[in-house]
């Protein structure tokens, strides 16, 4: 079972720049995760799926789709995007999963070319939750530096937090902890 989640793990990443607009992978002690945006940052709209492994047989997938646009916070040029993330992940013993309303920004700094800081909050209460999870939060921070025209690095902080359904109450952190990762732009 494993060699075939490998598998088609790698032929995703493989056929990534075929249709996609930007790959994103990242760490953290625990975890590993692969993101695949289908649309670049002019596009009305995006999409993107992602993947992640935890440590311990956890594997966590994502399916996300934002209206987006340009913007400005003060003078600082902005995209920001509003709204949904779709989260789902199987444990050992237990799996679940939500839709997450929210959004993304990401803030560029003029006066240092490259840098730019993003930050992303999505949350799904009960009624847009199923199987073993209550609720979701999906948090992430991050600053990045391009490197290259189509390559950045970045580190941050990543935090996926579900609550659990009864009998067995309370939360578990699907996936939390200081990352770090690269992007490359097709």
């Amino acid at each position: 079972m494993k060699v075939s989640r490998v598998s088609v793990l790698v032929l995703s990443l493989a056929a990534a720049p075929v249709f996609a607009s930007d790959l994103d992978l990242s760490l953290t002690n625990e975890s590993v995760k692969g993101q695949v945006n289908f649309f670049g940052n002019n596009n009305d709209l995006q999409l993107g799926a992602g993947y992640t492994y935890h440590e311990g047989s956890r594997h966590i997938g994502n399916v996300d789709f934002h209206a987006q646009g340009r913007t400005a916070l003060g003078n600082l040029p902005t995209t920001a995007g509003i709204g949904l993330r779709a989260i789902g992940w199987d444990d050992d013993r237990l799996d679940g999963g939500a839709v997450g309303l929210g959004g993304f920004a990401t803030v560029n700094i003029p006066t240092v070319p490259g840098l730019s800081f993003t930050g992303g909050l999505h949350y799904a209460p009960r009624i847009l939750s199923f199987g073993d999870s209550e609720d979701m939060t999906s948090v992430e921070f991050r600053g990045s530096y391009r490197v290259i025209r189509n390559a950045e690095l970045f580190a941050g902080y990543r935090y996926l937090n579900t609550g659990l359904d009864a009998p067995r109450r309370g939360d578990i952190n699907l996936d939390e902890g200081v990352m770090a990762g690269m992007k490359i732009f097709f």
